[in-house]
């Protein structure tokens, strides 16, 4: 592939990601927050799958699944807690992990959030093609891949180059 065409389509991708990031979808989600609605739906996705941890979503999944850091993690899982949406507790003494399960409150809200999201996802699938939402999907999931494969691969030569400096 020639150099201009990797610039063309990386400048292409970068200008979707953000009208993607800045469009209507922030206009849907009034009150919560993008990260709140996925995580509350990871929440109650976890509580009803599992019958290991009796409904519970344990703090360090929930950091994983949506690639965030356990501070990060933490703070938000704080504020959906202190606006009554998700119960924080812990085993024991904390040391053996800290989770959360979803309120009446907050499956409430996360139930008139998906009303929102299906009614306009309903529209744009019915013009766009279940075929070609499942398609696209799939290929952001790919893409997605190799990102964060080269993002790896990329930090990996800056540790090395880190060690090789300091090896001199």
């Amino acid at each position: 592939m020639e150099k201009n065409e990797v610039v063309e389509l990386s400048n292409e991708l970068t200008y979707r990601h953000y009208l993607m990031d800045k469009g209507i979808i922030h206009e849907l989600f009034q009150k919560m927050t993008i990260p709140e609605y996925i995580a509350l739906h990871m929440i109650v996705l976890e509580s009803e799958s599992t019958v290991i941890y009796g409904g519970r979503t344990y703090l360090k999944e929930l950091s994983e699944k949506m690639q965030l850091t356990i501070r990060q993690t933490s703070k938000m899982v704080g504020e959906l807690r202190d606006r009554g949406l998700i119960l924080w507790s812990h085993d024991g003494n904390g040391s053996e992990g800290t989770y959360v399960t979803i309120t009446e409150m907050g499956r409430k809200l996360l139930e008139d959030q998906e009303q929102i999201l299906k009614k306009y996802y309903g529209k744009v699938i019915g013009k766009f093609g279940k075929e070609n939402m499942i398609k696209l999907l799939q290929l952001m999931k790919q893409l997605e891949t190799v990102m964060s494969s080269e993002i790896e691969e990329m930090e990996a030569t800056k540790r090395d180059e880190r060690l090789d400096r300091n090896d001199e």
